[in-house]
C-alpha cells in the first residue's frame, strides 16, 4: 500500500500530530513498512489444529492464609478532625 498525503493528512489529523515537512518522507516509508508487514501477518497459519499443549499434573504450592492485624483505619481516622467509631463527621450540607 503507499501512503500518499493524503493518508498521511488524515492520520496527522487523527493523531492530532503535525509532522513537519523535512521528516514527511520518512514517516511515510515507516508507515508503509508497519502496513507491509501487517499485510504478511495475514499469510501465516494461526489454525491451532493438531497442536499439543504439554499438560502438568502438578499444583502450584500455596501458602497458608492468614488474617493480619491492619491499623490503616486507625492511622486515618487519628487524622481526621472528627469521628464516630471508623467513620469520618462531617457537617450537614443540605438542610
Amino acid at each position: 500500500m503507499i501512503v500518499d498525503e493524503t493518508l498521511l493528512a488524515k492520520l496527522e489529523k487523527l493523531s492530532n500530530l503535525s509532522i513537519d515537512e523535512e521528516h514527511r518522507k520518512e514517516i511515510k516509508g515507516q508507515i508503509e513498512n508497519i502496513i507491509t508487514f501487517v499485510d504478511s501477518l495475514s499469510e501465516l497459519d494461526d489454525r491451532l489444529e493438531g497442536i499439543e499443549f504439554p499438560k502438568v499434573d502438578r499444583q502450584l504450592p500455596f501458602r497458608a492464609d492468614e488474617p493480619i492485624k491492619n491499623s490503616a483505619i486507625e492511622i486515618i481516622a487519628a487524622n481526621a478532625p472528627k469521628t464516630e467509631g471508623n467513620f469520618f463527621v462531617v457537617p450537614k450540607i443540605i438542610g
